[in-house]
């Protein structure tokens, strides 16, 4: 977890988790799934674009008959939650009546999570869950408790595995912090 490397011209990044650890940690989570909704058909919805790549990994481990749909939400701007929630893309699938799994990549201050929990309670689901790889309590500015949660992860500004910095970084296979960028300095 010491482990450094310079990416590119811009950010010094060090390895939180590696690549092993989030494959161990999402087939735990897609056990655990299998076991809350044993004979149950599950509409899992997942957060673009970031939890794309935590979403594929978890389905494939699902062993229930499941439905899958999109939904995006934004409320960062560069490293700082804006702490206004925008739906840009909704779902196509009529959720009234369903059970559903929310998958996200991280939950942070949970103004995201809670924005589409309230959405989803008020189109009426038969019982919802919320799936996050990442759980930053310690920046929770609203009330949130995910159901299924692969690490608890203290501060620092995380990227890779569908995480990103400005749309970029998400294609590493590990999770990194941003350590400092080209001038040195800590973010």
């Amino acid at each position: 977890m010491d482990q450094t490397s310079r990416l590119g011209q811009e950010h010094l990044l060090r390895v939180v988790y590696s690549h092993q650890q989030i494959a161990s940690e999402v087939a735990r989570l897609a056990e655990e799934i299998n076991k809350a909704y044993s004979g149950r058909e599950l509409l899992v919805i997942v957060v673009l674009k970031g939890a794309l790549f935590f979403a594929a990994d978890l389905l494939r481990g699902l062993r229930i008959p499941v439905r899958v749909d999109f939904v995006k939400l934004s409320s960062y701007d560069g490293m700082m939650s804006s702490g206004h929630v925008q739906l840009t893309k909704d779902l196509d699938t009529e959720v009234a009546g369903r059970d559903v799994l929310v998958v996200e990549d991280i939950i942070d201050t949970g103004l995201t999570l809670s924005f589409l929990v309230d959405l989803l309670h008020k189109r009426g689901v038969a019982s919802l869950s919320v799936c996050t790889l990442i759980d930053k309590k310690e920046r929770r500015q609203a009330q949130f408790d995910p159901d299924f949660v692969g690490f608890d992860c203290p501060g620092g500004f995380l990227v890779g595995y569908g995480l990103d910095f400005n749309e970029r970084l998400r294609e590493l296979p590990s999770i990194y912090e941003i350590v400092e960028n080209n001038t040195g300095e800590v973010e």
